[in-house]
C-alpha cells in the first residue's frame, strides 16, 4: 500500500519511531517494555510511539504471547509505504529524508569509531565508487539495487525463519544496509561560474567607466 498523505510521513519524521520500526522488523513481535529495555529509553516513550505509528498502520498488535498483561507489538504487514511525489509536502519529504541520512550516517561513524574495541562483523564493511551515469543510468542502477537486496529483506513474515520455514542458520545477523547517490562537483560546472563571475566583473567595470 502507497501513501502519499503528508501525515503519514510526518508520523515518521521522528527518530525513535525510526527505531522502533526497525527494532519490531529485525526481531520479531515485541512490548513497549522489551523495545525501551533494547532502545534504553522510557517504556512510556515507547508505548506512546507506537501508538502513533499504528495510527497511520506502520505497526499492529500482535498475539499477545505468554504474558498477557502487556500489548505486544509488530510490523503491519500491510504497512503504507512512502512515496513521495508532486503533491508531497516538500518540508515533510526533507524532513523525513534529513532523518533517514542523520540516522544512517550516525551508525556508520558509530561502526567506525568502534574501531579494534570489539571483533568485526565479517558481513559488514564500508564501500565507496565513483560512477558516471546519465540520468537514465542512475534510475536503473536503483533498480537494480532494490532488485538485489529483496531476496535479503527482513519482512514481517521473514522475522525468525527462513524462506522456506526453517530454523535461521547460527551465522545469520542483521546489517544495515544503505544506498546513496550523490552529485560531485563538476569541473566544468566550476569553469562555467568563473567565467560568468568574470563576465559580471567585466560588466561592472564598464557600467563604472560610464
Amino acid at each position: 500500500m502507497e501513501s502519499a498523505d503528508p501525515r503519514a510521513m510526518r508520523a515518521l519524521t521522528h527518530p525513535l519511531r525510526l527505531d522502533l520500526m526497525e527494532l519490531l522488523a529485525a526481531n520479531g513481535p515485541a512490548t513497549a517494555a522489551a523495545c525501551g529495555r533494547a532502545l534504553g529509553v522510557p517504556q512510556a516513550n515507547c508505548s506512546f510511539h507506537l501508538r502513533q505509528l499504528a495510527k497511520y498502520g506502520y505497526v499492529e498488535a500482535a498475539d499477545p504471547g505468554a504474558d498477557r498483561r502487556e500489548r505486544r507489538w509488530r510490523v503491519a504487514e500491510a504497512r503504507p509505504s512512502i512515496r513521495f511525489g508532486p503533491e508531497s509536502d516538500g518540508l515533510v519529504k526533507r524532513r523525513l529524508e534529513r532523518l533517514v541520512v542523520e540516522r544512517e550516517t550516525q551508525a556508520i561513524l558509530d561502526y567506525v569509531d568502534r574501531g579494534d574495541a570489539e571483533p568485526r562483523s565479517g558481513s559488514a564493511g564500508l564501500t565507496a565508487a565513483i560512477a558516471a551515469l546519465t540520468a537514465q543510468e542512475a534510475a536503473e542502477l536503483k533498480r537494480k539495487w532494490r532488485d538485489l537486496l529483496e531476496p535479503y529483506l527482513v519482512t514481517a513474515r521473514s522475522v525468525g525463519a527462513e524462506p522456506d520455514g526453517s530454523e535461521p542458520r547460527p551465522a545469520r545477523e542483521h546489517i544495515r544496509v544503505f544506498m546513496a547517490m550523490t552529485p560531485m562537483a563538476s569541473m566544468d560546472q566550476a569553469d562555467q561560474a568563473d567565467q560568468e563571475d568574470q563576465e559580471d566583473q567585466e560588466e561592472s567595470g564598464h557600467e563604472h567607466d560610464d
